[in-house]
């Protein structure tokens, strides 16, 4: 009589698919573009829907010489500008019921915390870039010449349209576009941002483009003989006057030459000195520990403030719903974010302050 033989088949509900019970998270993109906003009010005199920021403009350059015996005649000072930015509130939130939190395999409540934390500065990077992308001082090279066109002011008239920019080879990123934008800087008098450095930001698209200029004029060659450390490591690094952060976060549409999708998608490159950008918000960050949250479900043990946050204003009196965002009601302080912690992020008052120049190019 043969062997009767007990496998997998004769005893199938003891073999279960298994699971990893520590979950990733997606890939994630480091946030940089609120760096730019380094001007903030120094003796703001209340609080208000908005702040109105202002500078004074110096007095005409006086370079007639003095008579000795006549006094110069008095000069009225300029009027100052201003610089008005608006509060805005900005937030999110999860509720996760009391039964999925009970269910599930793993702690589920800290990976929530964990991706509305990063919610919030992801967020608030891409509300900076929109104000930088917004700017009106643009650098463009002609599709068909590969002349460099510059406009500044109101409205961006001079550089070559946005949706005339193709795939050719004029309209790529070279280092002649980004010495001009260095110039333009020094040239309305910006202040760098490191020692003598502007900060680019620049997406690895258009990295690779200019890195594989070549020339003597270009970024490739001095490299090969002077500073190889740079090609190995892939990394732009100080180039014609600027320090060149690489980000996938910088904005890139199909706006180009073209339709659908065959449309040329273009990428922004941003260049700025200090106060770039001005920032305010409207009270100073207050952090609400995540172990807070965790208790929202049992609402009698939780301190006055998260009581009141939980139960009044989200779900009532229920006991079933866990609570976890985050709201722009507290002024911005975001460095704590990977504790484990939610911020209550307060309203960003974000404005064009001084000059800055984005520059589009297309890989």
């Amino acid at each position: 009589m043969a062997n009767a033989f007990t496998g997998t088949l004769a005893m199938a509900n003891l073999v279960q698919t298994a699971f990893d019970r520590e979950l990733e998270f997606a890939l994630r993109a480091q946030p940089m573009f609120r760096r730019v906003a380094d001007k903030r009010p120094a003796q703001q005199a209340m609080p208000g829907s908005s702040v109105v920021f202002e500078i004074y403009q110096d007095l005409a350059q006086q370079i007639t010489p003095l008579n000795e015996l006549v006094d110069p005649d008095a000069v009225s000072a300029g009027n100052p500008s201003t610089v008005t930015v608006t509060l805005n509130e900005y937030g999110n939130a999860i509720l996760v019921s009391n039964k999925l939190d009970l269910f599930s395999f793993t702690d589920v409540t800290a990976g929530l915390v964990n991706q509305v934390a990063w919610n919030l500065i992801d967020s608030v990077d891409l509300i900076v870039q929109n104000v930088l992308a917004a700017g009106t001082q643009t650098v463009r090279r002609n599709p068909g010449t590969g002349a460099i066109t510059y406009g500044f002011g109101t409205t961006p008239t001079q550089p070559t349209a946005l949706n005339t920019i193709d795939n050719s080879t004029n309209s790529l990123f070279t280092s002649a576009v980004a010495r001009f934008a260095v110039a333009k800087l020094r040239a309305n008098k910006v202040h760098p941002t490191t020692n003598t450095y502007y900060t680019a930001y620049i997406h690895p698209e258009i990295s690779h483009d200019l890195r594989a200029e070549t020339g003597a004029a270009a970024w490739r060659d001095p490299h090969n003989f002077s500073a190889a450390d740079n090609i190995w490591m892939g990394n732009i690094g100080e180039y014609e006057g600027a320090v060149y952060l690489e980000t996938p976060r910088a904005q890139n549409l199909q706006v180009g030459a073209g339709a659908g999708a065959t449309q040329t998608r273009v990428y922004n490159t941003y260049y700025a000195g200090q106060q770039a950008l001005a920032e305010a918000c409207a009270e100073q960050a207050d952090p609400l520990p995540a172990s807070w949250l965790v208790r929202c479900s049992w609402l009698d043990s939780l301190p006055s403030r998260g009581s009141d946050r939980c139960s009044d204003r989200l779900f009532g009196s229920s006991e079933r719903v866990i609570v976890v965002d985050w709201e722009g009601l507290q002024g911005p302080s975001l460095s704590s974010w990977d504790r484990g912690e939610e911020w209550r992020t307060g309203p960003l008052l974000l404005q064009m302050f001084r000059e800055r120049i984005h520059s589009h190019g297309i890989h």
